[in-house]
């Protein structure tokens, strides 16, 4: 594989762009996809937007934070922030340009402003994941506000409202916790529209594509083609290696890696690839500490100049 497919990737990925390259192995086509980062836009600089902020950006949302008052929206309040804007709601959302694949947060200080978010968004796209903070008499109220001004009755049920999943949460860490779950679990169950031959798995690191990419020491490329059971890690998860040993990545730790690792390092130089079947569901495994119980196949090829 030539080195000169990750810096297309990786130009692409810089530039919050989407990117995907084909590997041909064993008679069967994988596509491997680089996505862009999900846009969360959480509407509300208060509590519950804050310890939201700092979730998503554990969970690689790419954060967007508006709100009116400077006191709320500012960089130092918002430091794992992406963007922040100070902005009346309405002129924030038409600057944003929402997009079908971004996820949006409704966590204003009051009805009226929840209200004009809601009016915004519905008259434009809609996002992938819409939610709304209130009790659900006060949604119930404005989902019928919404009807009477005409708006269609499938794009308000779009809405989640009340936010987050009934976990009982009552601190704004608890409730930020009940938004993250439900927009990972509204995620994933998006997965479930790729082909099996479709890899994308969570972003690669950024350090592991420019390893790739711009390294001009000899290495190789570790990517999970398929994993089954109770694996570390999903299809289609990157690291590479050197011929000193040293790891960009992972593909799930522990005796696994470190065994496909020493594989990688045999190929380095030679121009060929490898395929290496883990099952860490036997008595050698569990003898090894593999307490994970599932299988993965692993693509091992060296990267030419």
């Amino acid at each position: 594989m030539k080195s000169d497919i990750f810096i297309r990737i990786l130009d692409s990925v810089r530039n919050g762009e989407s990117a995907e390259m084909m590997i041909s192995f064993d008679d069967r086509e994988y596509i491997r996809k680089f996505l862009s980062s999900d846009r969360l836009i959480i509407l509300g600089g208060g509590h519950v937007g804050l310890a939201l902020s700092r979730m998503a950006a554990m969970l690689e949302f790419s954060v967007t934070v508006v709100d009116d008052r400077p006191a709320f929206a500012n960089h130092t309040r918002f430091c794992e922030a992406d963007t922040v804007i100070c902005d009346s709601f309405e002129n924030a959302i038409k600057s944003l340009d929402i997009r079908t694949t971004d996820y949006v947060c409704i966590l204003t200080r009051g009805h009226r402003w929840d209200q004009k978010c809601v009016e915004t968004i519905l008259s434009g796209t809609m996002p992938y994941y819409l939610g709304m903070i209130g009790s659900r008499r006060r949604v119930a109220g404005l989902k019928e506000t919404m009807l009477e001004k005409g708006f269609a009755g499938d794009r308000i049920e779009q809405l989640h409202a009340p936010i987050g999943l009934p976990i009982g949460g009552q601190t704004p860490a608890e409730i930020a916790l009940s938004i993250c779950a439900e927009m990972i679990r509204i995620k994933r169950s998006g997965a479930g529209k790729f082909a099996s031959n479709v890899l994308f798995a969570k972003n690669t690191d950024r350090t592991t594509l420019e390893f790739l990419a711009n390294s001009d020491t000899p290495r190789a490329m570790l990517m999970v083609l398929t994993s089954d059971g109770s694996t570390p890690v999903e299809s289609g998860a990157m690291m590479a290696v050197d011929s000193l040993g040293n790891t960009y990545g992972t593909i799930g730790g522990g005796c696994s890696e470190a065994a496909a690792a020493k594989k990688a390092m045999k190929l380095i130089g030679t121009g060929q690839r490898a395929v290496v079947n883990f099952d860490m569901s036997n008595e050698v495994a569990e003898e090894n500490g593999m307490v994970c119980g599932g299988t993965m196949t692993v693509l091992i090829e060296d990267i030419e100049p």
